[in-house]
């Protein structure tokens, strides 16, 4: 019995020990997805998907697993899919029917217009036998309703007044009303959950936890995060067993790290940098490449773990890149930032083909128009960056050295650009945009003069200076360069450089095996246990 209790109790550690963590997920890339508006299911008409419309398009859990050769074949490791949960079932209101999936009634039951329970599982099962992670956007903060009357409360997981604060609108600015007071409006009010209630902060754990293992989940966005107390949030992630972002929105950087650390999140949404990007790129626009310089030396002090913040240029609550900047090389070395810097690169879906909808409803347009194009100028740059940012990060594996602990710095900055280094990752950019200008951008590395380097975006060749200066000219354009000594580039299979097939398959072979033991189904967890407890009883039985 000794040894049974033994075997058991190894077992349940490493269940635990082999979750999601938030070190799993910093050298992901993350591609999120509307789940209605990414791909429909055969024989549903493409055209009538109108995003001003604000209703149900027709897109499903299954249809995103019978796509994601398009989301993988882009080099990316993990997807992030709106929320599942039930949301509001009933008459249209005035801003349209909840297709996003963020009104929530109940919590506990999945939202049957995007498929069954089965039907997530699927995918979950599909996206770990690829090695891919899934992360789930869920609200805790807030439910929804047409009213501000607490005295229905029958459709909603919290059935009780006492689980909800009053009703008052918020004082922005004012950290208590914004977490107490209720977001929406008039028109559809979205009531705010007491989560200082015991009962619905054990209520909340039980369903995190449930729904984490029934589905396989392992990650979680969390929306409106800063509506909600800090301190609920460390209980929370504990009990889901998996890596928590969260959006805590605005440009406040000593708000947004308040909300990173033990005693609050993993991990927020780079909203700080995603504003200083947008000053120093957008066209037209200030241009102020200072504005990224000035936040990178701000994070050293302020976050407790840039490494492990998501890095974006667009979601759902905000203008699509190109509706705000006129040229797309703009985007495009931004976008160069979010892969080659510190965090999680997250790209919205529909960036790669360049999509231009303004704010809600318009950001939020049907994949399907594009026919899944995978040769954008987005596409094949978003696949080449995850191609080197996987490789680096496969191929330096000390912790103390390699690519992705290292902590990006400043080589250059100017009016016109700036360079930063990341590990053995010297990236150029600019925000010229695409006319080509006698311009150049001298980068002092710190590189052996006459070494030879490559700009994996072009595959264009660069030897190492005196000095160790690398010269950038623009005589073809403002295109950002990411470039890397070209030895180091062996079996990378970029610029010619290319990959040993046959140790490659092998490699991805055990690593999805390994995935696949360390991510089991809750059926073959349940077999197993059962399987060890009948064990258990027969040692007993016969006195071992």
């Amino acid at each position: 019995m000794y040894i049974f209790l033994k075997i058991f109790f190894s077992f349940s550690l490493l269940r635990t020990a082999l979750a999601a963590t938030a070190e799993e997920w910093r050298g992901r890339s993350i591609y999120q997805i509307i789940t209605d508006r990414f791909a429909l299911p055969e024989g549903a008409d493409p055209t009538q998907c109108n995003p001003g419309d604000q209703t149900f398009c027709g897109g499903t859990w299954n249809t995103i697993r019978e796509n994601l050769d398009y989301v993988q074949n882009a080099g990316f490791t993990a997807i992030w899919i709106s929320p599942v949960s039930q949301n509001y079932e009933g008459p249209r209101t005035p801003y349209g029917d909840p297709y996003h999936g963020y009104w929530i009634s109940d919590a506990t039951k999945l939202n049957s217009r995007f498929g069954t329970a089965d039907d997530l599982k699927a995918l979950s099962t599909e996206l770990h036998k690829r090695g891919m992670f899934l992360m789930v956007d869920v609200v805790v903060n807030n439910v929804m309703g047409l009213t501000t009357d607490l005295n229905d409360l029958s459709s909603y997981m919290f059935k009780q007044k006492s689980q909800y604060h009053p009703y008052c609108p918020i004082q922005w600015g004012n950290r208590t009303s914004e977490q107490d007071c209720w977001l929406g409006d008039l028109k559809v009010p979205l009531l705010d959950v007491n989560t200082e209630d015991p009962t619905v902060v054990s209520a909340y754990q039980d369903w995190i936890k449930n729904l984490v293992s029934e589905y396989n989940i392992d990650g979680l966005r969390i929306d409106a995060a800063k509506h909600v107390q800090t301190d609920f949030w460390p209980s929370f992630c504990s009990a889901a067993g998996v890596f928590c972002i969260g959006e805590v929105f605005g440009d406040n950087i000593d708000e947004v790290a308040s909300f990173q650390g033990p005693d609050a999140l993993d991990s927020t949404l780079n909203y700080p940098m995603y504003s200083a990007l947008t000053e120093a790129f957008a066209i037209p626009g200030q241009l102020n490449t200072s504005a990224i310089t000035d936040t990178m030396e701000i994070y050293k002090t302020k976050f407790k773990d840039p490494g492990l913040l998501g890095n974006f240029l667009e979601n759902q609550d905000l203008p699509r890149w190109a509706n705000m900047s006129s040229d797309p090389q703009s985007m495009y070395n931004a976008m160069v930032f979010n892969f080659m810097s510190d965090g999680i690169p997250i790209v919205y879906y529909g960036q790669e083909q360049g999509f231009n909808g303004s704010a809600d409803p318009w950001n939020r347009e049907p994949l399907w128009t594009s026919g899944y194009n995978n040769d954008t100028t987005a596409y094949k740059m978003i696949a080449t960056l995850n191609k080197l940012r996987n490789f680096m990060i496969n191929s330096t594996t000390d912790t103390d050295t390699d690519w992705l602990h290292s902590r990006a710095e400043v080589l250059t900055t100017s009016a016109h650009g700036l360079a930063i280094m990341k590990g053995d990752v010297i990236s150029v950019l600019t925000n010229i945009g695409s006319p080509p200008q006698n311009l150049s951008t001298a980068v002092y590395t710190p590189y052996p003069n006459s070494l030879r380097m490559t700009d994996v975006l072009s595959c264009t060749q660069f030897v190492v200076g005196s000095n160790g200066t690398l010269s950038v000219g623009y005589s073809k354009g403002g295109q950002a360069k990411v470039i890397v000594p070209s030895d180091l580039l062996d079996n990378s299979d970029l610029c010619g450089h290319v990959d040993e097939v046959e140790q490659q398959s092998q490699g991805q072979l055990a690593s999805t095996a390994f995935f696949e033991l360390r991510r089991p189904s809750a059926t073959a967890s349940y077999v197993f246990l059962f399987g060890i407890t009948f064990l258990g009883l027969l040692c007993t039985a016969v006195g071992v």
